[in-house]
């Protein structure tokens, strides 16, 4: 019985790693090491990016929550703003708010939901979680509501986009980074597509 498993696993494994099954058994292939499938088959190509555009979203004060078993949790609400981009522009419609976790060290868990609407009236409902930290004193300062310098700051994202218009589809079938920078009033983020 486990050498059936054994066999059947050793199987799997070859097959899904492109070994196309033979006329020889199981137990005659050999799985070569990863490294000989990599130079056999070249060096992967680099992920590039591609600038989509950009949001300028203006924000409200935090709401304090209060400490909560993951961190403080903070709600910093979406007033307006606007975006654009290559052959994309609109506003930043007001409801959507950011639902954060700051740990004890300051690193803080963004779950950021808004709409926009171009000014050709599509909807697009973005889903955008991610991470912002930065050195203790930084964040301190950031999360007190004052201007700190945006390169001492990582804050990055993972949007997803939906919406219903046939043209903006692009949005919807592909991978997204966002790069964030905190204002005393506003947040911007420039998103890009991966290739």
């Amino acid at each position: 019985m486990r050498s059936h498993m054994t066999k059947s696993i050793r199987a799997a494994a070859l097959v899904a790693l492109g070994a196309v099954a033979s006329s020889q058994p199981f137990d005659s292939l050999a799985l070569a090491p990863f490294d000989s499938l990599v130079l056999a088959q070249g060096k992967p190509a680099l992920p590039t990016l591609t600038f989509a555009f950009e949001v300028r979203a203006t924000v409200g004060p935090p709401l304090e929550v209060g400490t909560v078993a993951q961190g403080r949790r903070r709600i910093v609400q979406i007033t307006g703003g606007t975006f654009e981009g290559p052959g994309l522009r609109g506003k930043v419609m007001p409801g959507g708010a950011d639902w954060q976790v700051v740990r004890s060290d300051g690193f803080t868990e963004l779950d950021t939901r808004y709409t926009l609407e171009t000014d050709k009236g599509e909807i697009i409902y973005v889903q955008n979680p991610g991470m912002r930290h930065a050195a203790p004193e930084v964040m301190k300062r950031l999360l007190a509501g004052e201007p700190v310098d945006p390169a001492s700051v990582y804050f990055r994202t993972v949007p997803k986009f939906e919406t219903a218009s046939p043209g903006l589809q692009w949005l919807t079938r592909a991978v997204f980074v966002g790069m964030g920078e905190r204002y005393p009033n506003d947040v911007r983020i420039r998103f890009f597509r991966l290739e």
